[in-house]
């Protein structure tokens, strides 16, 4: 990472609060008077009424309501980027959750239009991200879309979201653990020039909200409550990660870097190919156990601990089995893992054995938190302190 290569940094804006699609004419102006509203079929009916109620008597004039396809592929991207109702417009508007609004991410940078979110549920970072996560027809990964910017704004409406589904909110808790371990670890002992550093340091704010406000803004989301707490925890999923990512991901020109994500990331990513199993659990549910992974590979016995306390606190998954999987899969999920653009971003030894181990750990204490036996507790943590010994004698090679 020393090359003097001219790059440019895109960062998001934002609006946040009950009224926020107050702001939207005036925000959207300067990029023309039309848009296309693309969305899943749910988060419109929930929020496109209280868009164009908005909007009414302003210059701006939405040119079609288009569901986006149910899943993020390309082959959706492009059928939507063709339709002559979506060329017409001046803007793309994005509305739903990170796959629909991901979706809407290559739709844009197809017809070369400014791109605009509108998350309804707080599920994850896209609604900010110069990053889109696509999928096969089967929901398998497919490879990531590096748009050249975010979004350029996202209205954030604190009111539709407490009024949406629970689970997803839930589960955006549990992707969001994931950001400030992950960026740490896959950045650990190098000197990162500016961006990325800044990225790094970003990430320091990302944990702290959720382990102080999650148990009360869950509460609070699951009786309709817009509160403080959810606010501060929907900002830390959308906006403190969404920042993050930006800062920490740039996969083209002559210095790439990528410090987005790494082991919790490739736990879901492996774990995603297992079909209709995984095809029941949400990304969050599932990466929030990967962080349990993350924290055992790392040699962290102190963090598994707190993770996997407020995991359990949650109602998220501590075990293997509250994934409907078991240790027969673990083959198919180690190969598959060594695919994924997170594979083996640590300053240490990234080995297949020490991955399937940190699953089994992470398993192992789950299992003793669950059934409150301190004995199976103290033991499963002693075996992922034996990790240490490992990575220094693999930081000696």
């Amino acid at each position: 990472m020393t090359s003097n290569s001219t790059y440019t940094m895109n960062l998001p804006s934002y609006t946040v609060g009950a009224d926020a699609y107050s702001s939207v004419a005036r925000v959207t102006q300067r990029f023309g008077t039309s848009a296309a509203l693309i969305g899943g079929h749910h988060a419109m009916a929930a929020a496109e009424g209280r868009l164009r109620e908005a909007i009414e008597g302003t210059p701006l004039t939405l040119t079609c309501s288009e569901n986006y396809g149910e899943q993020a592929t390309h082959a959706h991207a492009a059928h939507l980027a063709a339709l002559p109702q979506v060329k017409a417009a001046d803007m793309i508007f994005g509305m739903g959750g990170g796959r629909a609004i991901d979706t809407c991410k290559e739709v844009a940078a197809i017809l070369d239009k400014p791109l605009f979110s509108f998350p309804t549920v707080a599920s994850n970072c896209a609604p900010v991200t110069a990053i889109a996560v696509f999928y096969k027809d089967d929901g398998s990964p497919d490879k990531y879309f590096i748009p050249p910017m975010p979004p350029v704004h996202s209205f954030i409406d604190t009111d539709v979201i407490s009024q949406s589904p629970d689970d997803y909110f839930w589960a955006g808790i549990g992707d969001a653990f994931s950001k400030e371990p992950e960026v740490e670890l896959s950045s650990r002992d190098l000197t990162l020039p500016n961006t990325p550093l800044m990225g790094r340091a970003l990430s320091h704010a990302c944990g702290r909200p959720l382990f102080d406000h999650s148990v009360e803004a869950l509460a609070d989301k699951r009786a309709g409550r817009n509160s403080y707490e959810l606010s501060q925890v929907v900002l830390d999923i959308i906006v403190s990660t969404g920042l993050v990512s930006n800062m920490t991901t740039n996969m083209d020109g002559p210095d790439p870097y990528y410090f987005n994500s790494t082991t919790a990331h490739a736990f879901y990513n492996a774990y995603s190919g297992m079909g209709d199993r995984a095809a029941s659990h949400l990304h969050g549910e599932v990466v929030s156990f990967g962080v349990m992974v993350l924290r055992a590979f790392d040699a962290r016995p102190d963090e598994l601990r707190a993770q996997a306390e407020k995991n359990h606190e949650l109602g998220l998954p501590v075990t293997l089995s509250a994934l409907d999987c078991s240790e027969a899969d673990l083959d198919g999920i180690v190969e598959r893992a060594q695919t994924t653009n997170e594979w083996g971003r640590a300053p240490y030894g990234y080995t297949p054995e020490r991955f399937r181990q940190a699953i089994l750990d992470a398993d192992a204490f789950g299992r003793a938190l669950e059934s409150g036996d301190d004995d199976a507790q103290a033991a499963a943590l002693e075996a992922v302190t034996a990790h240490k010994a490992t990575e220094k004698a693999q930081r000696k090679l």
